[in-house]
């Protein structure tokens, strides 16, 4: 890949993990619900946001991973070992993703009995988990790519 490719995906993936965290903090404002609220019934005062921001780490640490394999790609160290651990910790925050999705299918009831909303937000989870089930299995094929790239490259080096 050229370094000005590599350089454009990686501004487009900060500014992309900008925006979420943007829309994480501004969001909750909209809420109905949260109308009068001030901002600490807002933000302390509802388990399922606190949910939302702990469930959010994997997300932020799969996209600061992301940027990490592009920068081993620039610098023209794709097949090493960093970027093998890289594609591990993508895979395993897509499956935590995963598991903080299913999770919350047990916990939405529980919150708020009384919502009419149940349905969208099974289909909402649905396609969260498809997508990131999509994110783990690329992540595992890359990971196990690049790992036999590496110890094709050690045994090369062993050789000479």
């Amino acid at each position: 890949m050229k370094r000005s490719s590599t350089l454009f995906l990686q501004v487009v993936m900060v500014l992309f993990g900008i925006g979420v965290l943007a829309f994480l903090l501004w969001e909750p404002h909209l809420e109905g619900r949260n109308a009068n609220a001030t901002l600490f019934e807002i933000y302390f005062k509802d388990p399922f946001l606190a949910y939302v921001y702990v469930a959010s780490i994997p997300f932020f640490v799969t996209l600061y991973q992301a940027f990490r394999v592009l920068t081993y790609v620039r610098q023209e160290t794709t097949f090493s070992p960093a970027t093998v651990k890289a594609m591990r910790t993508i895979k395993y925050c897509a499956l935590a993703i995963i598991g903080f999705v299913a999770v919350s299918v047990v916990f939405m009831p529980f919150s708020n009995p009384d919502d009419d909303d149940g349905p969208q937000g099974v289909v909402m989870r649905i396609i969260i988990t498809f997508a990131w089930v999509v994110v783990a299995s690329v992540a595992a094929i890359f990971e196990r790519v690049l790992q036999s790239a590496v110890e094709i490259k050690s045994e090369n080096d062993l050789t000479v």
